[in-house]
């Protein structure tokens, strides 16, 4: 096993069995690991008739439904504890992103410690979204870069890749964030931290079925989640493991 993809899931039993297949067709380096907080529509009882056909799928079920950023803390901590695993991907259960640039990934991530796919790196290339939508990702790409200063094209986006190395540096207990600003934050201590960078473009396409889990509370969470970010920056606050 060269690398995990986590695939958070909430009601995405329209989705899952395919993107979990697409996936594992694309490297047989790649394992997945699903994420589910007890959907209600049988998320994770599919999710377990999968794993117990394949070896290359993991589960791992949550109470309930907590958000997507402690879910992928809590698939970090799965990938630090029970693999050996050198890369650990972020990605969306409902084809928005296309699984096979993992392929991309794991090149770029040879000569970087996280690599994340940009909407915006070469223009704008997301299908499908309505205008509202793209005008309020843009704009939050372009007020995160001015108020933190860092030098991404997307800090918002949920499809990147991570060293292993680099999980196991940052204080996973201690970011309780979700949703837009979950990535903006672990977004800026691994740049803080100096760890190498680096943006591919992709090309998003909105959910093809299911529901959309984007909320005004995400957004706000985001909103004033920057300035903290930038205040502790200020006095020299650095991130530490707890």
């Amino acid at each position: 096993m060269e690398a995990v993809v986590i695939i958070p899931t909430y009601n995405e039993k329209e989705n899952l069995e395919k993107i979990v297949s697409t996936v594992l067709d694309v490297t047989p380096l790649v394992d997945v690991l699903i994420v589910d907080d007890n959907s209600p529509d049988g998320t994770g009882e599919i999710a377990d008739g999968m794993a117990g056909e394949n070896e290359r799928i993991h589960v791992l079920h949550r109470e309930k439904k907590m958000g997507l950023g402690s879910a992928y803390i809590a698939g970090f901590k799965w990938c630090l504890e029970n693999t050996d695993t050198r890369y650990v991907f972020e990605m969306d259960a409902d084809f928005s992103h296309d699984p096979a640039d993992i392929k991309r990934f794991l090149e770029e991530i040879r000569d970087n410690d996280l690599v994340i796919g940009s909407r915006y790196l070469n223009g704008i290339t997301v299908i499908n979204w309505p205008l509202k939508r793209l005008f309020l990702s843009y704009g939050a790409n372009i007020y995160t870069r001015i108020i933190t200063g860092m030098p991404l094209s997307d800090s918002t986006g949920g499809f990147k890749c991570f060293r292993r190395e680099v999980l196991g540096s940052l204080p996973l207990d201690r970011i309780r964030s979700d949703g837009y600003s979950f990535q903006i934050e672990m977004n800026f201590w691994c740049w803080k931290m100096g760890f190498r960078i680096s943006e591919i473009p992709i090309i998003f396409t909105d959910r093809r079925v299911g529901v959309s889990k984007m909320s005004r509370k995400i957004v706000w969470e985001a909103i004033f989640m920057v300035w903290r970010l930038r205040i502790m920056s200020l006095f020299g606050m650095k991130p530490e493991k707890s």
